[in-house]
């Protein structure tokens, strides 16, 4: 495993970020992974050097933040684990139970760090934007909770450029603390983050923890098609998938990344993890792992390193997409 720091931060993290959305309880989706199912992931992700973990409040309404603490106290040492989790998407019925207002963010707080079982939460991101809720009180709510020590760092995720850098002007203004991290929709089937977030996570000291690196599976090899429903569990109820990626393109880099895989004599998921970790902005891919070698591919993606040759391969078949993942 290597580290990096999280952008202009001292906080070191591995160069591979176990994503949690896949542990929790298969009555949220029928691909997630119980948590006996799951604890043999956390173990060996601790094992190969792993010390990033990402989760959400909404992921299986909350028993993936159980699973993911419970599981990190038993395997790591907590004080070199870099923890994340999300808040933003609805947590019950109520009109209070949703979005980045004052209120919302502080009871999402406080019980996010009753199910992980923590004091303080690493990085604590917001999961959207909130169109409901003025920038100014979302931002003095997370400086609230760094100040009172239940949160360390501040990330945010998938939003447009000028909503981000709004959001970093605004912190600086106030002197709150500001956003450390992008977790973004940024992988070689979908690259439009390349035309300005990109380019102001890198101006503004921003790391990049990019969301499906593998483009839910296209880029591992391990879907037939773009319309395969069947070659996995996942793909059988993916109803987000078929809006991401659905140009009759997306398949052509499927396919050059199959074709430098073979030159490689590796697996595409490897190539395709690879050509992420080569960029500068990117510190950490967030990766979902539901069997061995899913973890053990992106470990070892860590390490291989792409020749001039074989990005160019890879990037070209690239068509431009509107906007999408927000």
């Amino acid at each position: 495993m290597k580290y990096a720091n999280l952008g202009h931060t001292g906080l070191r993290v591995s160069r591979i970020c176990l994503g949690c959305m896949s542990y929790g309880t298969p009555k949220w989706r029928p691909w997630v992974l119980d948590e006996e199912a799951a604890q043999p992931f956390f173990r060996r992700a601790v094992e190969l050097g792993v010390t990033f973990f990402d989760t959400a409040n909404m992921y299986s309404d909350g028993v993936s933040e159980e699973v993911t603490g419970r599981a990190l106290r038993k395997y790591a040492k907590m004080d070199e684990v870099v923890l994340a989790t999300k808040v933003y998407f609805p947590m019950g019925s109520g009109q209070n139970e949703r979005g980045l207002s004052r209120k919302a963010i502080t009871q999402a707080c406080e019980a996010s760090l009753k199910r992980l079982g923590v004091d303080t939460i690493d990085l604590y991101q917001i999961h959207r934007m909130d169109p409901n809720t003025p920038i100014e009180e979302t931002l003095s709510a997370l400086d609230q909770l760094v100040r009172q020590g239940k949160v360390r760092y501040l990330g945010a995720s998938s939003a447009y450029a000028w909503q981000f850098m709004r959001a970093l002007s605004v912190s600086e203004r106030n002197g709150w603390a500001r956003f450390v991290s992008m977790q973004n929709h940024y992988n070689l089937v979908y690259r439009e983050e390349e035309r300005e977030m990109i380019p102001l996570c890198e101006a503004e000291g921003v790391g990049v923890i990019p969301w499906s690196p593998l483009a839910r599976g296209l880029l591992a090899g391990s879907r037939k098609s773009l319309d395969d429903k069947e070659s996995t569990t996942r793909a059988g109820s993916d109803t987000l998938s078929p809006v991401l990626y659905n140009q009759p393109g997306d398949w052509d880099v499927v396919e050059a990344v199959k074709q430098v895989a073979e030159g490689r004599k590796a697996p595409p998921a490897q190539v395709s993890l690879a050509w992420l970790l080569s960029k500068p902005a990117v510190t950490a891919p967030i990766i979902g792992a539901t069997k061995p070698e899913h973890l053990e591919d992106a470990v070892k993606a860590v390490t291989l390193k792409l020749t001039p040759e074989e990005v160019k391969a890879l990037e070209a078949p690239y068509k431009p997409h509107a906007v999408r993942g927000l």
